[in-house]
């Protein structure tokens, strides 16, 4: 699908931070198809790339002395990124890069909820976000893992103005979807205690593929990890993997549309 904006408190780019962006490249462009244009130093040398000419998500390289691992992130859409940090920190989360001018392409904050999973916030200029989004090589759906799901809900609903929805799961699972008007913006999920401790609150994004068993060998063929096989849901077949470089996202093939 086609987007030309994306609205506001909804999710409007995804980017990976890697400590080897190069192979990083190369990984994504063998398995979704992307073409990867590298910025200069003035950017840091941040890539955008895309699918069949259409910007899907961002690849860069972890900035010198920063001290955290290759991930994906997101970056929820704004009309005004100082009012939104301002909420953030109003409704108990913390600014993790405060906002900033990013050239000509637009404004944007990094920040902390207040269950510890980490978000971006983008006030689009010229760069206004995935132009492609729900198709084979594009960003499809994100959720937020947390060991306290109903403050995450809350946090997020009052901050980006959204309305949850608690989704009726089978057993003990705990589940919210997030919704802005008509458009279902992500997903809040209770971590259990089947997650090792280790691994902290997080956002994880997910790409639609044509065929996820297909994809998941392929993964593991240019040098990924397959850490989830893929198993059916009532919202597509899902995988959960990681890059050669260590960055963990989720593959879905979506359901046929009636």
């Amino acid at each position: 699908m086609n987007i030309d904006k994306h609205v506001p408190g909804s999710i409007c780019w995804v980017d990976l931070m890697t400590n080897d962006a190069e192979k990083a490249r190369g990984f994504y462009r063998d398995l979704f198809g992307w073409t990867v244009a590298v910025g200069g130093p003035e950017s840091g040398n941040y890539g955008i790339a895309s699918k069949d000419d259409k910007m899907a998500a961002g690849i860069g390289p972890i900035p010198p002395g920063a001290q955290f691992p290759p991930a994906w992130s997101v970056y929820f859409a704004s009309d005004n990124v100082d009012t939104t940090v301002a909420k953030v920190t109003e409704q108990g989360g913390k600014v993790m890069v405060p906002a900033m001018d990013v050239m000509e392409e637009g404004r944007m904050a990094v920040c902390i909820d207040p269950t510890g999973a980490v978000f971006g916030i983008w006030q689009g200029k010229r760069h206004t976000g995935a132009k492609v989004i729900d198709e084979p090589g594009a960003m499809t759906w994100f959720e937020v893992a947390t060991r306290e799901a109903p403050k995450a809900r809350d946090f997020y609903c009052k901050v980006f103005g959204l309305e949850p929805k608690k989704l009726e799961t089978p057993g003990p699972m705990e589940y919210y979807t997030l919704h802005k008007g008509p458009k279902t913006v992500a997903g809040v999920m209770q971590m259990t205690q089947a997650y090792p401790a280790e691994i902290p609150p997080h956002w994880m994004a997910y790409f639609a593929v044509a065929d996820t068993d297909a994809a998941a060998k392929q993964i593991a063929s240019l040098g990924g990890t397959v850490i989830q096989p893929p198993f059916d849901t009532p919202y597509g077949r899902i995988s959960v993997v990681k890059d050669p470089t260590g960055a963990v996202f989720s593959i879905v093939k979506l359901p046929a549309k009636a």
